[in-house]
């Protein structure tokens, strides 16, 4: 995900996506994203003059985005796309990062909403955001593959609620079982629905 040619601004939100996702919001200080990021210490205030909040709602929409964007990439990927297939590479995501570098990470966006949901209501709003974009594209993509419109919306709520628990637990539990889990019993649930576009 580290695109080392952005500028100093792009790398700190991104930087700031990947603390999050390891250590949550409260134990993210603004100077390790500086350090992180290869960024001058004085950048911090430069480009983000609303402060920490700042930098991790901007962290928190660019993790946003970047799920969004994943779904074509997934889809792109696939020989032959099917809602359970999609679902699948989407857990494969998580299950290649647990199997090769350990259950450090999670979801940046979950962690935003965890830690600061309450205390922070901007941050709440960006997760808010982020979490909408996310399931917008998988919604999107469900219609594409024939699911019915009135059902993809639901879908990609039940299959995005479905992943960030599986990863939660996975994580808690130091395997990735729960996440192949709900790829096997969810796949074909998701599958039914195109079949029933032809009733």
């Amino acid at each position: 995900m580290a695109e080392r040619a952005r500028g100093p601004r792009e790398r700190m939100v991104f930087s700031a996506a990947q603390l999050i996702r390891r250590e949550g919001v409260v134990s993210t200080g603004m100077r390790e994203v500086a350090v992180d990021a290869g960024a001058p210490r004085g950048s911090l205030q430069h480009y983000f003059p609303g402060g920490k909040t700042q930098l991790v709602d901007e962290a928190v929409g660019w993790a946003g985005g970047y799920a969004a964007e994943r779904v074509a990439r997934f889809l792109d990927a696939l020989p032959e796309p099917t809602p359970g297939a999609l679902f699948a590479a989407m857990v494969r995501q998580w299950t290649d990062e647990y199997e090769t570098a350990g259950f450090a990470g999670g979801c940046p966006v979950a962690a935003a909403t965890v830690d600061c949901a309450e205390s922070a209501p901007s941050t709440r709003r960006a997760a808010s955001a982020a979490f909408g974009r996310w399931t917008s594209a998988v919604a999107d993509a469900l219609r594409a593959m024939g699911v019915p419109g009135e059902r993809a919306g639901g879908l990609a709520t039940l299959m995005i609620s479905s992943l960030e628990g599986a990863i939660l637990l996975a994580r808690a539990e130091q395997d990735v079982g729960p996440l192949t889990t709900v790829a096997r019993e969810l796949g074909p649930v998701l599958d039914a629905a195109v079949a029933s576009n032809d009733d």
